[in-house]
């Protein structure tokens, strides 16, 4: 999935899922999932991630939000042309559900921009056709 702003400010966001079967404990609906997360400044001019928002939302409806600063501990700064990647994780009640957001970008020039997170899918192997 690709995120673009202006030609100005261009960050795409690429996400790979997975099921963490070993740190899971269905029978106490507890899913574990971790994602990998591939930011790339597309655009012209370079920018900072400075905070992360979330919104997880499991198969029953139960959302939760979580605003933070940077990503794994880190605001990395992207010139353009460069990618930032990392791993993270989140759980939930159900086997299936969904993560949106966005990342607060800052730009060389001082000029806020939000950069999109479009929805993916969160789910055990085999639960989605």
């Amino acid at each position: 999935m690709t995120m673009q702003q202006s030609s100005h400010n261009q960050i795409s966001v690429d996400v790979e899922t997975t099921y963490v079967e070993s740190q899971s404990r269905p029978e106490q609906d507890h899913y574990v999932f971790a994602y990998t997360i591939t930011i790339a400044n597309t655009g012209e001019t370079s920018a900072r991630l400075l905070t992360r928002h979330w919104i997880i939302t499991d198969a029953n409806g139960h959302t939760q939000e979580v605003h933070g600063e940077g990503v794994v501990g880190e605001q990395p700064f992207l010139r353009p042309g460069e990618r930032f990647r990392y791993t993270s994780g989140t759980s939930l009640e159900t086997p299936v559900g969904t993560m949106e957001g966005s990342y607060q970008m800052r730009n060389e020039e001082g000029e806020f921009f939000d950069a999109p997170i479009a929805p993916f899918s969160l789910a055990i192997p085999k639960s989605l056709n």
